[in-house]
């Protein structure tokens, strides 16, 4: 019994030897971890500014005004003074029909109102003279009247022929087609040498659009509708046109509001007017609008980028005075410009992490790219 107590207590004996010697063997040094590498991580503090109260929406450029382009009398084209796609000015002669056949119709109308007048004259002189006879019981009182009728209904003839003749001035002013306003023409539908029927509804010779200034339309839901009458009230809100491809965007004012809420949308159709000087702006055309309300100041703002988005929350890793990161849920409210509104979660002046999040956890000591040694770039 004892031999077998003795077996059991050599081999605890051994290891408990074997643990006191090996801190003696390794010189007295204990074994440890090596601290985690810092992240570079790229910063920026949170700042109040003012900001835009801004509504952004997708909006479609409109002509400022479309004309188009019929002939108001028939015949054959003789004559286009324009290139497709090319800018013309108000009163500019663009299209001349055939003017020969109406130029004939004005000269007979003229004609036809010389030998009226000339008529005419002869009838008032002849009742003139049948006064004096009806005076003296030279004529009857029949002939007289016979006379007297007569001049007047020369009298009307020759106003029916003033008319003709006006109509026919008309009828060779609308073989020269002028342009009724400055814009730019569209395709060309027809070319000399065809024959035009007057006020053909199912053919335009072109299309002038006015594109200097011009309309960027768009809706928004009719929720925005009070906020919209306040900055109307104010004045003629800006509106910017971001383009697709362009740096900038341009900049106009809010000049139409519908007066009707659309009842299948929901929605209220809104026009802003830019002057398109550069003509950045072309028909047809989709931009993004934002039209703003008005300006909120102090408003607590970080690099877009900064927040993040979790499963259930939006967050910000804020960089501590020691160089370690803390993560902070907050409540980002809009973006403007690339900046995030924060309404909870941030103070300003913290220092928020902008680059570098995916090697990022909670107590992670980072290094601030192009930051100086042992600089202190946090809160």
């Amino acid at each position: 019994m004892k031999a077998s107590r003795s077996c059991y207590y050599f081999p605890v004996l051994v290891i408990l030897l074997l643990s006191c010697l090996l801190p003696a063997c390794s010189g007295g040094k204990s074994e440890s971890r090596p601290p985690a590498p810092s992240v570079p991580v790229a910063v920026s503090q949170a700042a109040q500014q003012n900001v835009p109260v801004l509504i952004k929406t997708i909006g479609n450029v409109e002509a400022y005004a479309t004309v188009s382009i019929r002939a108001r009398v028939g015949g054959e084209l003789k004559e286009v003074h324009f290139q497709e796609g090319q800018e013309v000015k108000k009163g500019e002669l663009l299209f001349v029909i055939d003017p020969r056949p109406f130029e004939a119709a004005l000269k007979e109308a003229r004609a036809k109102l010389a030998r009226d007048q000339a008529l005419l004259k002869k009838a008032r002189d002849d009742a003139q003279r049948y006064s004096r006879l009806i005076r003296d019981d030279l004529i009857s009182r029949e002939q007289y009247d016979q006379v007297v009728a007569n001049a007047e209904a020369l009298a009307a003839t020759v106003k029916a022929d003033e008319a003709a003749v006006e109509t026919a001035r008309l009828q060779v002013s609308y073989c020269y087609i002028y342009a009724p306003l400055s814009g730019r023409t569209g395709s060309l539908l027809i070319h000399p040498g065809n024959l035009i029927k007057a006020d053909d509804e199912k053919k335009f010779m072109a299309v002038i659009h006015q594109i200097q200034p011009i309309y960027v339309s768009f809706a928004l839901p009719e929720k925005y509708f009070p906020d919209i009458k306040k900055a109307m009230a104010a004045g003629e809100p800006e509106v910017a046109a971001v383009i697709s491809g362009e740096p900038k965007p341009a900049v106009g004012r809010l000049t139409f509001v519908d007066n009707a809420v659309d009842t299948t949308t929901g929605t209220i159709r809104l026009k802003a007017t830019f002057a398109n000087e550069a003509k950045r702006l072309w028909p047809g055309q989709f931009v993004e609008a934002a039209l703003k309300l008005a300006d909120q100041p102090g408003a607590l703002t970080v690099p877009a980028q900064a927040v993040q988005t979790g499963q259930n929350e939006q967050y910000v890793y804020v960089v501590r005075s020691d160089q370690t990161v803390e993560y902070r849920p907050v409540v980002s409210a809009r973006t403007v410009d690339g900046q995030a509104v924060i309404e909870q979660g941030l103070n300003p002046g913290e220092t928020v992490v902008t680059e570098g999040h995916l090697r990022l956890a909670p107590g992670a000591r980072v290094v601030i790219k192009g930051a100086p040694a042992g600089a202190d770039r946090s809160s």
